[in-house]
């Protein structure tokens, strides 16, 4: 019997653990190795769009997140006033992409996803280094990884490290690695009873706020402002978001007044502005922020790296026999580098257009959005067309489809695992 394929993740986010899960379907041994000494995520929530929730099937966990939708109704653009530009509804959106958008916080994410994999398989508190890429099909040349305990070996190794991802610059050491996109974002969860409102965005002059409900009746909020990078509020980061946004519609002023300055994530964005030659070299695959880290005026981030971790471990429908993964990259590359670049850039250009300073340009945009919703508002969806209308190349042997064609794994197939296994 040939001996299973072992695998290292460096990285325990939402795409290490997603492709580490996805990796065992596949038959490979997996360990993950995450530097920070818990699997608690830095950061506030997530927004799950259709794609990335087609991705999640493969490993058994689509259905799971999609319990935990909370958009309903209608919901859309204003204007800092409080005036609607849009309105769309969950409904529409559902229709379009053939299921619904689902906001979440992070650390539920992960603890969904770390409940895939078995007591053992992630280390934290363990740094890792690459030493040296490997040679596919050469069993005498592994990827070897290094830690505090000593060198590991692998048949593949999944760089899932981040957006300074040291495991890039070993392998791409030319590469300029992520620029500043030119804004900064505030993040926070907290609850706010007793104040109603349709889920929102609202555009200004440079400035973006949003506020939208989770499941478990928190509330998601988050900011964006064109700001010089490495700046940081003299007093604090809430008082910041009162200069800025203070005096903006309902429930802004409310949710500020509720929130602490302790509660509050602020941090510079960054994205890959020129590709990667490749997402892999040798048995070593970049996958997530590390291979193609994008602005969040999509919402792409997070749903593109589940993507990546599903079609790395199942490029095609798998049948139980299929080359080693380690094999296979030059196809990952070929799958996913066009897609993530495009929805790169496309990035980039909305969020030119949302942060735009310039008060006509700003102006033109807002009767722009407010004249097309008019004109349907199924056309605001098309900026979406081509991104979460995704489906995944393959799947593993026994999983089923439903009704739009999308992976489903047989609940039968796979057994589950409690996520406190995984957290120390």
């Amino acid at each position: 019997m040939a001996t299973a394929e072992r695998a290292i993740v460096i990285g325990g986010g939402i795409g290490g653990l997603t492709a580490a899960a996805a990796l065992r379907l596949r038959g490979l041994r997996v360990t993950v190795l995450e530097r920070a000494a818990t699997l608690r995520p830095v950061g506030a929530a997530i927004s799950l769009a259709p794609n990335a929730l087609r991705g999640l099937d493969v490993i058994g966990l689509g259905d799971d997140i999609r319990a935990l939708a909370a958009w309903q109704g209608d919901g859309g653009l204003r204007a800092p006033g409080g005036r609607w530009l849009s309105r769309t509804g969950a409904a529409a959106a559902a229709e379009r992409f053939g299921g619904p958008l689902v906001l979440l916080h992070r650390a539920t994410l992960v603890d969904h996803l770390a409940g895939r994999l078995p007591a053992g398989t992630v280390r934290t508190g363990t740094p890792a280094s690459l030493l040296d890429p490997g040679v596919p099909g050469d069993p005498a040349r592994p990827a070897r990884v290094g830690t505090p305990d000593g060198e590991l070996e692998a048949d593949l190794v999944v760089a899932a490290d981040g957006i300074h991802s040291a495991v890039r610059r070993v392998l791409f050491p030319g590469h300029p690695g992520a620029v500043y996109s030119g804004f900064t974002t505030w993040r926070t969860v907290i609850p706010l009873p007793g104040v109603t409102f349709s889920s929102h965005e609202t555009w200004g002059r440079g400035r973006i706020w949003g506020t939208h409900p989770l499941k478990d009746g928190r509330v998601y909020a988050y900011a964006a402002a064109v700001r010089p990078a490495g700046e940081r509020a003299p007093d604090d980061e809430r008082a910041a978001l009162l200069r800025l946004y203070g005096d903006w519609h309902t429930p802004v002023p409310e949710l500020l007044a509720a929130v602490r300055p302790e509660d509050v994530l602020r941090h510079d964005v960054h994205h890959i502005g020129r590709p990667l030659p490749a997402f892999h070299r040798g048995r070593v695959a970049l996958l997530g922020d590390a291979a193609h880290a994008m602005p969040p005026t999509l919402g792409q981030g997070g749903n593109q790296a589940i993507e990546d971790a599903i079609t790395l471990a199942f490029p095609r429908p798998h049948t139980g026999s299929a080359p080693p993964v380690a094999d296979d990259l030059p196809g990952y590359t070929a799958a996913r580098l066009p897609r993530t670049t495009a929805i790169t850039r496309r990035a980039v250009r909305v969020a030119r257009l949302n942060l735009t300073t310039n008060r006509v340009a700003a102006a033109v945009r807002d009767h722009a959005v407010a004249a097309l919703s008019k004109a349907g508002p199924a056309l605001l969806l098309r900026g979406f067309d081509g991104v979460a209308d995704w489906r995944p190349p393959g799947g593993p042997s026994g999983a089923g489809e439903d009704g739009d064609g999308a992976p489903r794994m047989l609940a039968a197939d796979h057994g589950r695992h409690g996520p406190e296994e995984n957290t120390p």
